[in-house]
């Protein structure tokens, strides 16, 4: 069987697998997120960076919910690395952007980050400040969710099919998610625009 075959079939496992309950769940929190005012902050690194900057656009544009990203701004980012260091970087950011129990703090990552290993420990350290100021933790991770799917209050986690292939496929299956949470009936506020187009 070719890669692309195998490739495919992969993913289309993981579709059979994922967590709906999870999801579902996921919308139903981010739906009272913004009822009650509360803005959603995306942590990731990596190719996680790229789908969290997407995100931020999306959960704005289409649910109507704050939403704001630290890899946005680079000057920022490499200051605080430079200065503070890597792993206080998303924790010191969200301090400055005043994170309270009305928000959330929202994770994609292919493990979810691991103290002990020293994985993402930035990822550790902002969830760890997220908890003690009562912000609600939302992640879409690989592997076993990591330090994420232990402390979030919704996780999915992308079902492994292949331990060679976890990487493209949670990178990947972070974009399916996301889109079909914006693109709920609970969470859509704003018509998209090729869906607006008659």
């Amino acid at each position: 069987m070719s890669y692309v075959m195998i490739y495919l079939e992969e993913a289309q496992q993981i579709v059979e697998k994922l967590d709906r309950p999870a999801t579902d769940k996921m919308v139903s929190e981010l739906s009272a997120l913004r009822k009650a005012a509360g803005r959603l902050f995306f942590l990731s690194i990596g190719g996680g960076a790229a789908n969290a900057t997407h995100a931020v656009n999306d959960f704005r544009k289409i649910a109507g919910i704050e939403s704001y990203t630290p890899t946005h701004n680079v000057s920022e980012l490499s200051a605080r690395v430079n200065d503070e260091g890597w792993d206080s970087v998303f924790a010191n950011w969200l301090k400055g952007s005043r994170l309270s129990s009305r928000d959330g703090v929202f994770v994609f990552s292919v493990g979810g980050g691991n103290a002990e290993k020293n994985i993402s420990a930035n990822i550790v350290e902002a969830l760890k400040y997220a908890k003690a100021v009562g912000a609600k933790i939302f992640g879409i991770v690989g592997r076993d969710g990591g330090f994420t799917g232990r402390v979030a209050d919704v996780c999915v986690v992308i079902p492994t099919v292949n331990p060679q292939t976890v990487t493209p496929h949670t990178e990947s299956f972070q974009v399916v998610i996301w889109h079909l949470i914006v693109s709920h009936p609970h969470i859509q506020v704003h018509e998209m625009k090729w869906e607006s187009i008659k």
